[in-house]
C-alpha cells in the first residue's frame, strides 16, 4: 500500500472518530438538557401543588372559622432530593363579605438547599354568601340579659361579650334563636388597639359567655374563645368562631342633606292632640310627645336634641309611606319611650315601621352637622356605657328599628320591639320581649366561596 493511501485511511479515521466523539457530546448534551428540564418541570409543578393544596386547606380552614388570618410556612413534601413549604395569610376586604387569600409555595433542590429553585405566588378573592334574619346585633359593649328577660325570635349577633343571670333566656326548646358572639372585648380596660379578640389569660373568665342562676339559651351557639357549653341546648355550642362584623352603616349627611322644613323642639312637641311632621325635617332642640297625642309622621326626621315619649303618647308612620322613615337624634340623652307609649308602624299592606338612630356619644364630634367623626379607641370604649336609647315600662315598638350607633341601648319591662342595634345592649326585668324586624343593613356571612384566582408571581 501507498504512503499516500495510508494517510488518507488514517485521515478518514480521524474525521470519523471526531465526528462520532461530537455526535456522542452532543446526543449527552441533550439527554442531560432534557433531564435538567424534566427536573426543572418536576419542581415547577410541585411548586404549583403546593399551591393548590395551601389554598385548598387555607378554604377549609376559613369556612370553620371566619376570623382565620392564615397558616405559618408549612412543609408538604421533604425528601433529599426536594423539598416543597407554603405559607397562607388573609386580608379583609372592602366589606364583611369579602377576604383575600394569599398563599406563597417554594420548591427546594435539593432539599436541604435555603434558595427555592421556584416559587409560585396566588391570590384568591373570596367571598361570603348566605346571611342570617338578625333581630339584635350588639358591638363591642356585649348583650347583657337579666332577670326575667327572654328573646324570642330573630337571630342574635355579639361583637363582644354575652352575659346572661338570673333566669334570662334566649330562644325556647321549641324555637331554638341562632347566636353568634365574636369576642371583640379586649384590652379590658379600652387602651391601645381595642377593640380586638381577647386572648388566654386576659380575663379572669376565659369564656366570652357566662352564665349565672337559672339563665340558659337554646339554640346553635357559635362564640370565639368559648369551650364550655353549659346551659346551651337545641343543640347548643357548636364549633366555629365568628368574625367581628360592623355594625349597619347609614348614611348620616345624606339626611341632612336633604332637609327642606325646619321646626322648633316646641313646635313638634305635643300633649293633647295631632301633629305632623313633614318628611325631609330638621327639628332643632328637644321634643316631648305625652298625654294623649298622636304624631304622624311622613318621612325622615333630624332632632338635634332629645326625643322624649310617654304616658300613651303615640308617633305612626303615616298611612301609604313605604319607605322606612328615619328618626336620627342627636341630643346627649337620645330617645326615652315609656308608660305605654309607643312607635307604630302604618297600616299599609306591608306595614312600615321606624328606624330610629341616636349618634351621642362622650366626644361632641360624632354629633356633627357636617361630616360627623367615627368613634374608636378609648372613646368607643368610654361610649358604649353611654345610655342613649331607654325604653322601660309597656312601651312598645312593633317593627321598629332602634340603633345606638355609638351607645348602649336598655330595654326594661317592654314587650314587642321590631329590632335592637347598638355597642351595648341591655335588657332587665322583662317578660319575653319578642323581636319581629330583621335588623336593616347587616348580614353576616355563613359561607366562604370563591369568587376569583389570580396568579401573583
Amino acid at each position: 500500500m501507498k504512503k499516500s493511501e495510508n494517510g488518507f485511511i488514517l485521515l478518514s479515521i480521524l474525521l470519523s472518530t471526531t465526528i462520532l466523539t461530537l455526535m456522542g457530546v452532543a446526543a449527552l448534551e441533550i439527554v442531560s438538557s432534557n433531564l435538567r428540564a424534566a427536573r426543572a418541570e418536576q419542581s415547577r409543578v410541585n411548586a404549583q401543588f403546593t399551591a393548590d393544596a395551601g389554598l385548598d386547606d387555607a378554604i377549609r380552614q376559613l369556612n370553620q372559622n371566619s376570623s382565620w388570618t392564615g397558616q405559618p410556612q408549612t412543609t408538604l413534601l421533604n425528601t433529599t432530593k426536594q423539598r416543597t413549604t407554603y405559607e397562607t395569610t388573609v386580608t379583609e376586604g372592602s366589606t364583611q363579605f369579602q377576604k383575600f387569600i394569599n398563599v406563597t409555595a417554594h420548591t427546594y433542590t435539593p432539599g436541604s438547599s435555603t434558595t427555592p429553585s421556584h416559587t409560585r405566588k396566588y391570590s384568591v378573592e373570596m367571598r361570603g354568601v348566605g346571611s342570617g334574619s338578625y333581630s339584635i346585633v350588639s358591638g363591642v359593649g356585649g348583650l347583657i340579659m337579666k332577670n326575667n328577660s327572654k328573646i324570642l325570635g330573630g337571630e342574635v349577633y355579639v361583637n363582644g361579650e354575652l352575659s346572661l343571670s338570673n333566669s334570662a333566656q334566649i330562644g325556647l326548646s321549641l324555637l331554638p334563636v341562632k347566636v353568634s358572639v365574636a369576642d371583640q372585648s379586649c384590652p379590658l380596660n379600652g387602651s391601645s388597639g381595642y377593640p380586638r379578640v381577647c386572648t388566654a389569660g386576659e380575663r379572669s373568665s376565659t369564656q366570652p359567655i357566662t352564665f349565672a342562676g337559672n339563665s340558659r339559651i337554646y339554640g346553635q351557639v357559635q362564640a370565639t374563645n368559648q369551650t364550655n357549653g353549659a346551659n346551651m341546648f337545641s343543640p347548643g355550642l357548636v364549633a366555629g368562631s365568628p368574625a367581628a362584623a360592623p355594625l349597619p352603616e347609614y348614611d348620616r349627611q345624606a339626611q341632612i342633606d336633604r332637609v327642606a322644613n325646619n321646626m322648633t323642639g316646641s313646635q313638634a312637641s305635643c300633649s293633647l292632640g295631632v301633629k305632623t311632621w313633614p318628611a325631609n325635617t330638621k327639628i332643632t332642640g328637644d321634643v316631648t310627645v305625652s298625654g294623649v297625642c298622636v304624631i304622624t309622621v311622613e318621612g325622615d326626621v333630624w332632632i338635634t336634641g332629645n326625643l322624649n315619649l310617654s304616658n300613651a303618647a303615640i308617633v305612626i308612620v303615616k298611612l301609604g309611606v313605604t319607605q322606612q322613615p328615619v328618626i336620627m337624634v342627636d341630643g346627649n340623652n337620645g330617645v326615652t319611650i315609656r308608660n305605654a307609649a309607643g312607635l307604630m308602624a302604618n297600616i299599609n299592606l306591608s306595614p312600615v315601621g321606624f328606624k330610629v338612630i341616636t349618634y351621642a356619644s362622650t366626644v361632641a364630634c360624632s354629633t356633627a352637622a357636617s361630616n360627623a367623626c367615627d368613634v374608636t379607641g378609648t372613646n368607643l370604649y368610654n361610649s358604649k356605657s353611654k345610655v342613649t336609647i331607654s325604653i322601660e315600662n309597656a312601651a312598645t315598638a312593633a317593627e321598629t328599628e332602634f340603633y345606638a350607633r355609638w351607645s348602649k341601648v336598655t330595654i326594661n319591662n317592654s314587650g314587642n320591639i321590631g329590632a335592637l342595634v347598638g355597642q351595648t345592649v341591655e335588657l332587665s326585668n322583662a317578660a319575653a320581649i319578642t323581636f319581629g324586624t330583621e335588623v336593616s343593613g347587616f348580614s353576616g356571612p355563613v359561607a366562604w366561596v370563591v369568587n376569583s384566582y389570580k396568579r401573583t408571581y
